[in-house]
């Protein structure tokens, strides 16, 4: 778990590096931060970018693949420039984006019968990973409180994300969780929150 310090730390990272790669197209080097030594910890993480409460970008690390400062600094860059469902961002909207870490623990695939999968989800506690041949989706933990989901709804939405059957996780697909810790900036550049859900 990190403390709030840490969340801090995430956030800022996470703003200065989308901020340097948009004005001058080079990468920060984390290591220029002061950063606290779970930094150097391999975690999952994603960076989630948001303007007037929609999203506007959200890309990350599902697995502890990098350490959390490499894992921030790449989905800073790739959550405000190669997410294909929007355009990148420009560097005047960061003075109206908010910017959200979320740090992931290790997905693990659920041990249970399908019908049983709904029964066992926690919602605001549980991010969900589905899989079934080349076909992946992932929901992060904040998602089914923010939209209203049941487990249900939550399961069926991670399957259309992964870009299957609503029902796929009745049939067959494998189903992960995770949990994450959220860090959000309370407003563009403001101060940064643990959010409970």
């Amino acid at each position: 778990m990190l403390g709030l310090d840490e969340g801090k730390m995430a956030v800022n990272l996470a703003r200065n590096t989308i901020t340097e790669f948009l004005e001058s197209g080079t990468k920060l080097d984390p290591d220029s931060m002061s950063l606290s030594a779970v930094f150097e910890e391999g975690r999952g993480v994603f960076v989630t970018l948001s303007m007037d409460g929609d999203l506007r970008g959200c890309i990350g690390h599902p697995y502890p693949d990098s350490s959390l400062k490499d894992a921030i600094v790449d989905s800073a860059i790739s959550a405000s420039t190669r997410d294909p469902r929007f355009p990148p961002v420009k560097l005047q909207e960061m003075s109206v984006i908010t910017v959200e870490v979320t740090v992931l623990t290790p997905p693990e695939k659920i041990d249970a019968a399908p019908e049983d999968l709904s029964g066992l989800i926690e919602i605001g506690r549980h991010g969900l990973i589905v899989k079934q041949g080349f076909y992946q989706g992932l929901l992060l933990p904040q998602v089914a409180p923010e939209q209203g989901f049941n487990a249900v709804d939550f399961l069926n939405h991670t399957c259309i994300k992964a870009g299957l059957a609503p029902d796929a996780w009745l049939k067959g697909a494998e189903v992960y969780w995770f949990e994450g810790q959220v860090f959000s900036e309370e407003s563009p550049d403001g101060q940064v929150v643990e959010k409970q859900f």
